[in-house]
């Protein structure tokens, strides 16, 4: 599993009750973690942060996973509740739980695309989740295309989809995203919402992870920053002309430092939360 992935889910796990209550919950994440990651997610939710060195920088490293993801999540999830559809697709999906929390998916036929090695785990962790599991797609956005894999599990081209891209388009080039992009737009009828996560270019970001990445050397341990590498990035208006290009109208852009804000939920990350966006487009016509 991809340790970016889990932290994620042990970000969320962190949150859930505890960061914009009403507006945030996520009871699946701390059962899609395994032991060994709970433990620094028990500590943050208790205030306990530990004494030795290694396990202070896995307490921090939640802790502001938690405060980062909570308006990210709260953005993402808004903009699929307000958008009713036949289809929901997350790309990219790892330790995800809203094909289980989320009650508005119901009579949603969900879909989740990531890698093989990624989805075998993710079953495994997923198995004593109740409700209606997902449909696995295998693929790597590196080398597959969905245009193949996707109608084979299902998927309807002819019928209205919610699209989400979170937290994916960062580690791919920018081809990688163009022909993914390009997938999405052959398989969008006329009515269908694409949700993109994506970070701006920013010098003070590249340094931030820098220092990330020193901090977890000095435990003895390799980043994950280093093993998962960013790839690409956007400027807001670079990202609406892409969408344009492929027949999507956006109709909201907001930094997560402006969705934190008005959850009211910590900013410490102020350059981390600028710098990250959630951009929702439409397709009005075919």
């Amino acid at each position: 599993m991809s340790r970016t992935a889990v932290m994620v889910c042990q970000g969320r796990a962190a949150a859930d009750g505890r960061l914009a209550p009403g507006r945030f919950a996520d009871p699946t994440a701390m059962a899609l973690l395994d032991e060994a990651d709970r433990e620094p997610v028990r500590q943050v939710r208790d205030e306990a942060p530990p004494g030795p060195w290694k396990q202070r920088v896995d307490y921090e490293t939640v802790r502001a996973s938690a405060e980062l993801i909570v308006p990210r999540t709260v953005a993402i999830d808004d903009a699929v509740r307000a958008h009713p559809a036949p289809q929901l697709v997350i790309l990219g999906a790892g330790l995800d739980g809203r094909a289980w929390r989320m009650p508005e998916l119901a009579g949603t036929a969900v879909f989740e695309v990531d890698r093989p090695d990624t989805q075998r785990d993710k079953r495994s962790r997923a198995a004593a989740l109740a409700g209606r599991p997902p449909v696995y797609v295998p693929v790597d956005f590196a080398d597959d295309r969905l245009r193949e894999a996707l109608p084979a599990a299902g998927h309807d081209a002819a019928a209205p989809t919610t699209w989400i891209w979170e937290g994916v388009i960062a580690y791919l080039t920018e081809a990688q995203v163009r022909a993914t992009l390009a997938d999405v737009a052959d398989r969008s009828a006329p009515g269908t919402r694409l949700i993109v996560n994506y970070q701006v270019p920013a010098v003070s970001t590249g340094v931030g992870r820098l220092l990330a990445r020193l901090l977890v050397a000095s435990t003895g341990r390799r980043s994950v920053w280093a093993r998962e590498p960013w790839r690409s990035t956007w400027t807001p208006a670079a990202m609406t002309a892409l969408l344009a290009e492929h027949g999507f109208t956006v109709a909201a852009d907001e930094d997560h430092l402006t969705t934190a804000r008005a959850l009211g939920t910590p900013t410490r990350h102020t350059r981390s939360l600028r710098h990250g966006r959630v951009a929702v487009a439409d397709r009005i016509s075919g």
